[in-house]
């Protein structure tokens, strides 16, 4: 898959997030999907950090959405080559401190297979 196409994938996912249309971003993705996250490790402990398909990413997304109604992510920096890419961004929340967050995005078939996100 090209750099462009990559790229291309990643700012869909940064503006179906922001515009909080869940259905959408759950379409860029695999239906069997894992996704790490230190804030499912502290939302549910249970899960170790890791969810997996649609119906579990829908569920935490959903909860975000709803809980934290002013949750945006700005784009820093990405890098894409090969079948992944490696994004930067600032979440912000009213209310909260900004946070600096690193996500890689796995891509096989022009569909995410699996994330990573990383805090500062």
């Amino acid at each position: 898959m090209t750099p462009e196409k990559l790229q291309s994938i990643a700012f869909k996912w940064f503006e179906t997030f922001n515009n909080k249309e869940l259905e959408k971003l759950l379409s860029l993705y695999d239906e069997d999907a894992i996704h790490f996250s230190p804030k499912l490790k502290i939302y549910k402990p249970e899960s170790n950090g890791f969810v997996t398909g649609k119906e579990a990413l829908r569920e935490w997304w959903k909860d975000a959405f709803e809980r934290l109604p002013s949750l945006n992510y700005k784009v820093k920096s990405l890098t894409a080559n090969g079948d992944r890419v490696f994004m930067e961004y600032t979440r912000t929340v009213i209310g909260e401190e900004d946070l600096l967050v690193a996500k890689v995005l796995d891509i096989k078939e022009d569909k995410i297979i699996a994330t990573r996100v990383y805090h500062g």
